[in-house]
């Protein structure tokens, strides 16, 4: 009979499909069943207690994502917060002699920070913890002094552990780089490489539960394959012969051969690897104005406890005012909203390498696109197909075409032969084929002379009319689309028509963008004026300039910012790079040149346009969320300072009161990377508040008009219900409140 086993397992919950593939492996395993919410798996085995121990070896061995769970706090700061909780119980139990040599020496690092950062000239947070515990200890209130030490000492221990915390999510996007790998030789054996010694060209044998550890094209094999860490996708992929790989994913089920073409730093996971470290580096500008602003705030404690001292002469209200400050709070849990929205951006397949970009990103008005590989596919699809010769229907010419241009890599050829694939058309038998470069492409099929190619080649130089149709080719130009002209013989057969291949989410994401607050939509092309105007009238384009050159596109970005304007542009070719520099934030496709994704300040991971307004309104999120923790931690701990100089605070209640508004401000901050509010709820909410006034009444008023209810559905509360019922929470609340305030007064 099977017994069942449920491990908890210390890795990423979205993150250990190796530790699944290995376990389903193992002898006397009937079943793995995962449950990433949980980060568990539960086995059924045959009971042996061998498999058993095989089972536990095998979930420790195996090499697994950072933990996104909570991490030990810095040693450094647990150990401060141990010898001042000891610290206080020598207060309170030894002699007064003995009490006050321990007090002093608790204290007597925060005392020299102090004075060392008043000897430079600096107010700073140091100066206020000195003056917090030194005049208490100098009053010989040692037990005071040594209790505002402790609740200082576990400030910083929880600051320390969030700011690691907030770094720890950022780093646990990546999975470490594999020990050795397989490399298959020319006479197809197999040999142990280690990771640093791989070079391009060489073929990696990749196996089910092993890490893709290069960036390559699929050689032989197939497999599915998880590349959640990578790109950010849920569900393992289908990789297969002449897909690309990407170094970070792992083989779900499956085997690979994977020819190596960027190894080491140049891989996907190493490129993200630096972006990551540089983000951990540099703070973003509003990280150094609430930095500044914080310290500024310093003075105003030291002026107000000076002012309560010439009016009162009261030590104890000194005391409880230099017990509040503005920096822990304002200057830590800015960095950490920034750095846990950078994870959650990852998370959700974007690579923001900057805090500024998040800062940025979140006040733009314009966006810019580059049409070619952002809003299209940059492949062509074939919309019209239309006959010249009764004697020939739609799909007998795409038959021709297809045969022939199969043999070309054009890309309108290309086109015509996805198309024949699509519909499955026979191969047309034909003789050999004739390129003429630059016009198109003729062959003899079954006695006739066909060929196909432009307007040029057919009407001017061949000498074929086209007359009897300039109506419907009319008609196509000005739709903006592309025209491939076929005859056989003299005779013209048939006009195809393509357009670029429009992505199908970029209506939707467009739509998105206006609804986060996007003002202004512009599109560069160096498509002909007719194309480029008929698919900006499709998406709802605000502005497009067509026929541009490369070295325009920057001079464009230059000129919206000349008007005031902030601009993000998205691109994704080799010319986009001084384009990507001259725009406020720069986005590149995944599919990018490397001069692109180095120019750009973030970086798409997966090939879907959609995620620009994922990010943008990522990004609107974090800075709604610094502004409010800003506001909070300033009107808060003004309050506590308003209420200690008018000795209503006693000097443990400010500090426990200013503590705890810190530690809430911090938490609120490291949590924001971990809300995974869907973008079509954030988008549904915006476009609620924005039409709330649409749905009045002709006197303008709220309509009257209910929802019948139907039969058995459940009777709702109603609004007054609920102001009752919110009422009597608050009540409560504040019954508690006021209890504990009086225990604080004490």
């Amino acid at each position: 009979m099977d017994k069942r086993l449920r491990l908890r397992l210390l890795s990423n919950a979205d993150d250990f499909t190796q530790t699944e593939v290995a376990l389903r492996q193992l002898p006397g395993v009937a079943s793995v069943r995962a449950n990433r919410a949980c980060a568990s798996l539960t086995l059924a085995y045959d009971g042996k207690p061998e498999v058993r121990d095989a089972i536990l070896a095998t979930a420790r061995r195996t090499p697994s994502a950072p933990a996104d769970t909570w991490r030990p706090p810095p040693e450094a700061s647990a150990k401060r917060v141990t010898l001042a909780a000891g610290a206080i119980a020598a207060a309170l139990l030894l002699p007064a002699p003995l009490a006050a040599a321990i007090t002093w020496l608790n204290i007597a690092g925060l005392l020299a920070r102090g004075v060392l950062a008043a000897s430079r000239g600096e107010l700073k947070t140091d100066v206020l913890d000195a003056l917090a515990v030194g005049v208490p200890a100098a009053r010989q209130e040692y037990v005071t002094a040594s209790v505002t030490r402790f609740l200082l000492a576990l400030a910083e221990h929880i600051e320390a552990a969030t700011v690691q915390q907030s770094d720890e999510l950022l780093r646990s996007l990546l999975r470490r780089a594999p020990g050795d790998v397989w490399v298959e030789g020319r006479n197809g054996e197999l040999a142990r490489v280690a990771f640093m010694q791989l070079k391009g060209g060489e073929r990696v044998v990749v196996g089910a539960g092993e890490t893709i550890p290069v960036d390559g094209q699929v050689m032989a094999g197939a497999a599915y394959v998880d590349q959640s860490s990578v790109t950010g996708e849920s569900l393992p992929i289908p990789r297969a012969v002449g897909d690309q790989a990407l170094a970070g994913g792992v083989v779900a089920d499956g085997r690979l051969v994977v020819r190596a073409e960027r190894v080491g730093e140049d891989t996907t996971t190493g490129r993200i690897s630096r972006y990551i470290q540089d983000a951990l580096d540099r703070p973003a500008d509003i990280q150094t104005v609430s930095s500044v602003f914080a310290n500024r705030r310093v003075g105003i404690t030291l002026a107000t406890a000076a002012v309560v001292f010439a009016l009162t002469r009261d030590w104890r209200r000194i005391e409880s005012v230099f017990m509040v400050d503005y920096s822990c709070a304002v200057k830590l849990g800015t960095p950490i909203a920034i750095k846990s929205t950078m994870y959650r951006a990852a998370q959700e397949g974007c690579l923001v390498k900057s805090g500024t970009a998040i800062e940025t990103l979140a006040g733009v008005d314009t966006v810019v696109f580059d049409k070619t590989g952002t809003l299209t596919h940059n492949t062509l699809e074939v919309t019209d197909i239309c006959p010249l010769d009764p004697g020939i229907d739609e799909e007998r010419a795409a038959a021709m075409v297809a045969s022939l241009g199969e043999h070309t890599s054009h890309p309108i050829a290309r086109a015509v032969v996805g198309l024949a694939q699509q519909r499955r058309l026979a191969h047309v038998p034909h003789e050999a084929v004739n390129f003429i470069v630059g016009h198109g492409v003729e062959a003899n099929v079954d006695g006739r002379r066909i060929r196909f190619g432009s307007r040029h080649y057919l009407e001017d130089d061949e000498h074929i009319s086209f007359a009897n149709a300039r109506k419907t080719v009319r008609a196509l130009q000005e739709q903006g689309k592309s025209l491939l002209y076929v005859a056989a013989d003299e005779r013209p057969i048939a006009v195809f028509a393509l357009r670029d291949r429009l992505r199908p989410e970029s209506v939707s994401t467009l739509a998105q963008l206006r609804a986060l607050g996007v003002k202004r939509l512009v599109m560069i092309t160096g498509d002909r004026q007719a194309p480029a105007l008929a698919l900006a009238e499709t998406l709802g384009i605000d502005a497009v300039h067509y026929e541009q050159q490369p070295e325009d596109k920057a001079n464009i970005i230059e000129a919206l910012k000349k008007e005031g304007r902030r601009v993000v542009y998205i691109g994704d070719g080799v010319n986009d790079g001084p384009a990507l520099m001259a725009a406020d934030v720069g986005v590149s496709m995944p599919r990018a040149a490397d001069i692109a994704r180095a120019s750009a300040d973030i970086v798409l991971l997966e090939d879907r346009l959609e995620s620009v307004a994922t990010v943008l309104a990522v990004a609107q999120e974090a800075m709604r969320l610094i502004h409010s923790n800003f506001r909070f931690a300033v009107g808060v701990n003004s309050a506590i300072l308003a209420a200690a100089a008018f000795g209503r605070l006693s000097p443990l209640a400010a500090a426990t009161l200013h503590n705890g508004t810190t530690i809430a401000v911090l938490v609120r901050a490291l949590l924001s990377g971990r809300a995974r509010r869907s973008l079509a709820e954030k988008i549904d909410a915006i476009r609620s508040r924005s039409s709330a006034a649409g749905r009045t009444n002709n006197s303008g008023a709220p309509s009257a008009r209910r929802r019948k209810r139907p039969p058995g559905e459940a009777l709702r509360p109603t609004t007054r219900s609920r102001r009752m019922i919110a009422l009597c929470w608050l009540r409560r609340c504040a019954d508690y409140a006021r209890s504990f305030w009086l225990q604080l007064k004490q």
